[in-house]
This record gives structure tokens, C-alpha cells and sequence, in this order.
């Protein structure tokens, strides 16, 4: 019985490993960190104003509005200046979650509405978490900077940002 069973498995083993096809090739992006996808390129600027439009601070930004880019955000990045960030533009208002897969670096989540009021900061979250950070109400805008940013510069639910593009 035993030398049945290994005339028929070894061949079906062998006809698996050579025939198997991968749907998608197993690339290690980690290793891609000095590729253009995951390096800073300045889009434009967003502005943190207090309820007075009195400027608090100022960052330089990446712009994600597409699919693939608010997707892959600031996702396998080792580093980004204290005065960098994303900024993520959605097609709806509507409530928003994020998560920090794949995102090696702690940062502050700040999501905005479309009256571009603060609505909602998750400080100093948890690299690679999967855990949902939601913005808990309607937004539009989300603003990632590195983890302390906004306390260091005092940015609270109800101030403001403006932004430009380059």
C-alpha cells in the first residue's frame, strides 16, 4: 500500500511544483526603499491655520488623490523630514479609516472635512497596526505628518488647513 501511495504523490508533488504559475511575481517591496515610488516629491503645501485663519505651521506635501496613491500612501518609507507629509484628496465627504500597514514610520492622522476644519487627529500611532483609525465624522482631506508634529505645533480638532499645489 505504502509504495502505491508514493507512485502516485511523488508525480502529483513533482507536477505541482513544476507547473505551479503565480499570479503575481513576489516582489519584496521593503528592499525597493530607494525607488522613486517611495521617495519624497514635493506637490504642493498645506497650511494649519487656527479658527482665526492665523497661520500655525506649515508642511510640504505629496498629494494622493488617485486609488494606487491614497492606497500605498506613506506605506515602506524609513524617514520623512519634520516638515513633510501626504496629503490625501477624496472624491466624497463621508467618514474615513485608516490603518498603518506596512507604514514603518509612527505619525499623526489628521482628518479633515470639507470646510477644511479638523475634525479628527490620531496622534502617534502604532507602525505596522492594522487596528482602523476612523475620523469618527464626515472628511474629505486627510493630512499625515510624522508622529508629534501636531503637538509640537499645537494643531488641534477645530483648527483649519488650506493647501496649494505647485
Amino acid at each position: 500500500m505504502k509504495s502505491i501511495f508514493k507512485i502516485i504523490l511523488i508525480p502529483l508533488l513533482f507536477i505541482n511544483v513544476v507547473c505551479r504559475k503565480d499570479d503575481e511575481p513576489k516582489v519584496d517591496t521593503t528592499k525597493q526603499k530607494d525607488s522613486p515610488k517611495f521617495q519624497f516629491v514635493k506637490n504642493g503645501e498645506v497650511y494649519f491655520q487656527d479658527k482665526n485663519k492665523n497661520l500655525i505651521a506649515k508642511v510640504d506635501v505629496e498629494i494622493a488623490e488617485t486609488d494606487e496613491k491614497r492606497h500605498l500612501g506613506l506605506m515602506f518609507r524609513e524617514k520623512m523630514e519634520e516638515n513633510q507629509g501626504m496629503l490625501f484628496i477624496f472624491q466624497t465627504e463621508e467618514p474615513q479609516g485608516f490603518y498603518m500597514r506596512n507604514t514603518i514610520i509612527p505619525l499623526d492622522i489628521i482628518f479633515v472635512n470639507s470646510k477644511k476644519e479638523i475634525v479628527k487627529i490620531h496622534k502617534n500611532t502604532t507602525p505596522f497596526s492594522e487596528q482602523n483609525l476612523p475620523s469618527l465624522k464626515p472628511a474629505i482631506y486627510v493630512v499625515e505628518v510624522n508622529a508629534g508634529y501636531t503637538e509640537k505645533n499645537k494643531i488641534k480638532e477645530g483648527d483649519l488647513i488650506d493647501w496649494r499645489r505647485n
